[in-house]
């Protein structure tokens, strides 16, 4: 079975209509040939955009010469009312300092500490879901329940269920459901000064979170100043001071910076997980090989048994192939350069697409198919070197990308130890919002092993 994919457009279209596909989503609104083709010129009345899907010139964004491509801050538009400041949308001096405060608390050590909090997050998601067992759910739901959980516990030491935890996550569900990916401000060219015409129900979301953040960083602020706060992420980030001035986040700036935790190691988690739990669902022998893998992994698994799901890792793999949580970044020229013979200038918004990478015929055999063994042939690792980026590359490559690969593959052993899941009603349509999430939701069908 085909993996779902959502139709693409007519090749010539009218700016107009492009821009109400745009608005409705992404991925449907961009013409079929862009999974051939090396690079699209995209003009507007307002801006000139390039996609680039040649290995070649991702690297020279991303890795060659990323201070020539900063992000666009016609991306940030959309997303400021919740992210702030945050290291996701910042660029230059202020980006390189929160980086060198942030990354040390993703490092190998830090992520091993963080294990069994994981471990208590996917044991919580079990219990839940066998609790359902014989029922058909919403499976989108579930993981984004299970991903939230995983980033309180690591982040500030409380589960899901605890006030404020659940508060957040529930305003978030609100504000994901408000909020494109892009808005129309990454279309026109706004001065400062023109007001963001933001949706009422995105603004009071995203205030009511960063409400919600800025209470849980303020308690833990005190609580390091007391000597009492748990060695978690938290604790970690907000003690870490930056080795060149010494200075550490503001009260103000960790709120920035859990929010785009939250988004970034919940929204996109979430995401990954339910696809590649409705993949493992239309492929029932995949699903049973994985689920015997999980099945050997000792009752209690530590952090150096994550080692040993590789059939599940390239699961999860190649549902982030067939689904990347963020199915595009945009970069902003800052100065010129010439694409495949093309002069692009300075201000030229330039699209990288891992949807089109990663589905791209020229790149991947039977790009979409899903097809777990591909990352075990020198084929699948050849294409996964040149076309692979779900966690973008370069110096701006996320920097909880080791995290997703541990908590995706862990969450979904512990699930396939004791439950089995099979496809029920027609198939999910892919939509891009905050992410890729399924228009109508994934509904999955549970039933206990044994």
């Amino acid at each position: 079975m085909t993996p779902p994919k959502p139709p693409a457009r007519a090749d010539r279209v009218s700016l107009w209509r492009y821009l109400r596909l745009f608005r409705q989503d992404i991925l449907s609104a961009q013409p079929a040939k862009l999974y051939r083709a090396w690079m699209a010129e995209f003009r507007t009345p307002f801006f000139r955009s390039y996609l680039c899907n040649d290995p070649a010139l991702i690297d020279l964004v991303l890795k060659e010469c990323p201070a020539d491509f900063p992000k666009s801050t016609r991306v940030a538009e959309g997303l400021r009312p919740l992210l702030g400041n945050s290291v996701f949308l910042t660029n230059g001096a202020d980006w390189r300092r929160q980086r060198r405060i942030i990354d040390p608390a993703f490092e190998g050590g830090r992520l091993r500490d963080t294990f069994p909090a994981m471990l208590a997050a996917a044991r919580a998601a079990v219990a839940r879901l066998e609790a359902r067992a014989g029922e058909v759910i919403e499976i989108e739901e579930e993981t984004s329940h299970a991903a939230a959980d995983v980033i309180f516990r690591t982040l500030f030491s409380i589960p899901i269920d605890h006030t404020v935890a659940r508060a957040v996550f529930t305003r978030f569900r609100d504000y994901q459901r408000s909020q494109p990916l892009l808005n129309l401000a990454a279309f026109l060219p706004l001065p400062r000064w023109v007001p963001r015409f933001h949706r009422a129900r995105t603004r009071r979301a995203a205030r009511d979170i960063r409400a919600l953040i800025a209470r849980l960083t303020t308690e833990r602020m005190a609580a390091i100043r007391a000597g009492t706060a748990p060695d978690d992420l938290a604790t970690k980030i907000m003690t870490t001071p930056d080795p060149e001035t010494g200075q550490t986040f503001s009260a103000g700036e960790m709120v920035d910076q859990v929010a785009i935790f939250f988004l970034a190691g919940h929204e996109t988690s979430a995401s990954a997980l339910a696809w590649t739990l409705y993949l493992l669902a239309t492929h029932p022998e995949a699903q049973a090989r994985a689920a015997a893998e999980a099945a050997g992994l000792p009752d209690a698994p530590g952090f150096a048994d994550i080692a040993r799901l590789s059939f599940l890792r390239d699961c999860f793999r190649e549902a982030l192939r067939l689904y990347p949580p963020v199915p595009m970044m945009v970069r902003e020229a800052a100065c010129p350069h010439r694409f495949r013979d093309r002069e692009v200038g300075q201000g030229a918004q330039i699209v990288l697409s891992p949807w089109h990478v990663h589905r791209h015929e020229r790149l991947w055999d039977r790009p979409d198919d899903f097809d777990p063994s591909r990352w075990q042939t020198q084929a699948g690792r050849d294409a996964a070197r040149a076309a692979y980026l779900p966690f973008s590359a370069g110096p701006r490559v996320c920097t909880g990308a080791g995290f997703a690969m541990v908590e995706g593959p862990l969450i979904l052993a512990m699930l396939l130890r004791r439950l089995r899941f099979a496809p029920d009603g027609p198939p999910p349509v892919p939509v891009a919002h905050l992410t890729v999430r399924a228009r109508d939701g994934i509904r999955l069908r549970l039933s206990r092993i044994g």
